[in-house]
């Protein structure tokens, strides 16, 4: 019985540390996005001024829109988790602020710090709490990587434009 007992305490131990281990903290989640702040600049770095109107085809949208609608989500995403107010409010990046190099980028940035400053407010317990989103049941830290994903996946749509235009996109930044 003292070897059933000692086994089961031994494998609940190992299971609470590699659960524990698992979790990504509010730190790493917050250096994770400035990581991704800074890739971001670089392709709005890259691309020329004249690049930021740019539609490869008619259906899409424009580079800066691609980037514009990065920050709508970026916004969107972080107001629901943090229960902060978009600074933003109701408007759309995409929609009203003037698609050119400086005025997409400024409003690119402070999106990110808005992400940011949200993740840095966080503890970790928060992160872990569930709330609804998108009609499921999630927890706050799985609603975090889904916008995390949602701005490599718009960030890398670019590449595309980038390279229509002649330009190189920047090295992969992963650490």
């Amino acid at each position: 019985m003292k070897r059933l007992a000692l086994l089961f305490t031994l494998a609940v131990t190992v299971f609470t540390c590699v659960s524990v281990h698992a979790q990504i903290t509010p730190a790493q989640m917050a250096d994770e996005w400035q990581r991704a702040k800074t890739y971001t600049k670089a392709y709005l770095d890259a691309m020329p001024d004249d690049g930021y109107s740019f539609k490869p085809t008619a259906e899409m949208r424009t580079f800066a829109g691609q980037m514009l609608h990065l920050a709508d989500a970026n916004y969107y995403f972080l107001s629901a988790v943090s229960g902060k107010p978009s600074p933003l409010g109701k408007t759309s990046a995409e929609k009203t602020i003037e698609q050119t190099k400086a005025a997409t980028t400024k409003a690119v940035m402070d999106s990110y710090d808005f992400v940011i400053g949200c993740v840095q407010g966080m503890t970790a317990a928060q992160m872990q709490e569930n709330m609804k989103f998108a009609g499921k049941d999630l927890s706050k830290a799985l609603i975090l990587s889904k916008a995390f994903e949602h701005q490599t996946h718009h960030r890398g749509q670019t590449v595309a434009y980038l390279r229509l235009k002649g330009v190189t996109p920047p090295p992969e930044m992963l650490f």
